[in-house]
């Protein structure tokens, strides 16, 4: 990104941004490695990243013990550490929250179960709970994060809100972007947990690969998340995915033909009336492998009308029913083929439980980054020195 122009402070600031990018996700680095990477000159570099250095965007790596004769180059790397970021999933069933550096490496985690009946103050003050002992553990305060993304159950609506429809108790009249910002002078985005589990699962799950993707959401709620030409989809009114709202698809009632099985025990929750049935389904009980194909064959009906639409590389079969995919997908692709021109491949998520969240940072991380690019980001403070 070497820049020309006739303002010599603007181009000075994006090759000081060049030599961060160069730094950003590198091992520690020379002035010479900088300098091929960016393709500005040698001495250019050597100013810039003493610049960087002073304002704290890098740090020197020491040296370590070496045989080398000579006094070995110095190296430099970006510091992570001079921001942090937060992602939060806001569940039906849990509250979690992760905090990042600036290359997305964890800092600290904190999840608390959540009552599914909570109204929204109090699933609030939860998550207000568990922000203070992830910092307190983390030894930062609000003014150390630089980005906060939440993830919560529903569409979004450009200024954060759920308007639409969500499962939380009360929430559709939450404002939980308003909430943080009480707190938080950085930016706050709120972002449906599909959208953001799609997120995780191009950032550091099993799509890394791919640019078109499907994530669905199976579990006792069904959703979608849409990633295409690398770039999340979120649609006018941020219902994009919501293909689950048409009752001719199915997936409403989908999950009710495995709560329905015979011999599902009558005290077992819905989530716990899924698992007994792909349990059965793996020993060859019969009536648990018919569900299982109802409720596959419904599934279908939806992520069929998405694959017709979009023509994904990847689908990724993530949510609770996701550990289940051993029992669930042969008779899925079964299903699929019967639609569908071209079969994408059908992926199951590693990221378990802590996609949304995970999704969540890597939205605060971009946020982080858009703010950099354009000049709007502030240097950190350089780091003390002991």
């Amino acid at each position: 990104m070497v820049t020309t122009g006739t303002d010599p402070a603007r181009m000075r600031e994006m090759n000081q941004l060049t030599v961060v990018w160069a730094l950003r996700g590198n091992p520690p680095s020379t002035v010479t490695e900088l300098a091929g990477r960016t393709g500005l000159s040698r001495p250019a570099v050597d100013v810039l990243v003493q610049q960087l250095v002073t304002e704290g965007w890098a740090e020197v790596e020491e040296p370590g013990t070496s045989s080398t004769v000579g006094r070995p180059a110095r190296r430099y790397r970006f510091r992570a550490g001079a921001g942090h970021v937060l992602g939060i999933d806001v569940g039906v069933h849990k509250i979690l929250v992760m905090l990042s550096d600036l290359e997305g490496s964890p800092v600290q985690a904190l999840r608390r179960p959540a009552d599914p009946e909570a109204g929204a103050d109090e699933r609030l003050a939860t998550v207000d709970a568990c922000i203070d002992e992830v910092l307190r553990r983390a030894g930062m305060t609000a003014a150390d994060i630089w980005a906060v993304t939440v993830g919560v159950t529903g569409p979004v609506d450009s200024s954060g809100r759920t308007s639409f429809f969500t499962p939380l108790p009360g929430w559709d009249s939450a404002d939980p972007v308003a909430h943080l910002r009480t707190r938080f002078g950085c930016p706050v985005q709120v972002e449906n947990d599909c959208k953001l589990a799609a997120v995780a699962e191009r950032w550091k799950g099993v799509a890394q690969d791919a640019d078109d993707i499907v994530y669905i959401l199976a579990g006792i709620r069904t959703g979608a998340g849409l990633i295409i030409d690398g770039t999340l989809r979120r649609g006018h009114g941020g219902a994009a995915g919501e293909i689950g709202a048409l009752k001719a698809v199915r997936w409403l009632d989908a999950p009710s033909h495995l709560a329905d099985c015979p011999g599902v025990p009558a005290s077992a929750a819905q989530g716990e009336a899924a698992a007994w049935v792909f349990q059965a389904a793996r020993t060859g009980d019969r009536a648990a492998r018919t569900a299982v194909r109802r409720y596959a064959r419904d599934l279908a009906v939806g992520m069929a009308a998405l694959t017709l639409t979009l023509d994904p590389q990847v689908v990724v079969f993530g949510g609770g029913f996701s550990r289940s995919a051993d029992v669930v997908l042969p008779p899925l692709r079964q299903e699929l083929a019967r639609h569908c021109l071209r079969l994408p491949e059908l992926r199951t998520s590693t990221l378990g439980d802590e996609s949304v969240a995970l999704g969540a940072l890597r939205l605060a991380l971009d946020e982080v980054d858009d703010r950099l690019l354009s000049g709007r980001l502030a240097a950190p403070a350089a780091p003390r020195v002991q």
